[in-house]
């Protein structure tokens, strides 16, 4: 099952993707609406590099949030712990005797 945090990340993901591939068809399909020649290169090419940058970022940021999974619970994480602890209770002295042997060897 998908968390929330990948669902998003995916639809992030897949926004960026597609908002770049229509602006890059759009920018270079439909070209100079105003018949600027040069002028309207050297404003276009930065544009379209900044602007694909930050299409990258936010598909990067989609990709890895829908791709990471989900962190454990904290119920299951103190649950872990409590066990833990009930395991070294539960521990016999002749154990506890020879972990305490190896500690003061080292």
């Amino acid at each position: 099952m998908v968390s929330k945090d990948q669902t998003i990340g995916g639809i992030i993901f897949i926004v960026c993707v597609v908002v770049a591939i229509l602006y890059t068809i759009g920018l270079f399909y439909f070209g100079n609406p105003l018949s600027w020649e040069i002028q309207f290169t050297l404003v276009v090419i930065p544009v379209f590099i900044a602007f694909i940058a930050v299409m990258f970022i936010g598909a990067w940021i989609g990709w890895t949030m829908a791709t990471t999974p989900p962190p454990k619970p904290i119920e299951e994480i103190t649950s872990e712990m409590e066990e833990e602890k009930k395991e070294e209770k539960t521990e016999t002295p002749e154990e506890g005797e020879t972990k305490k042997k190896k500690k003061t060897k080292k």
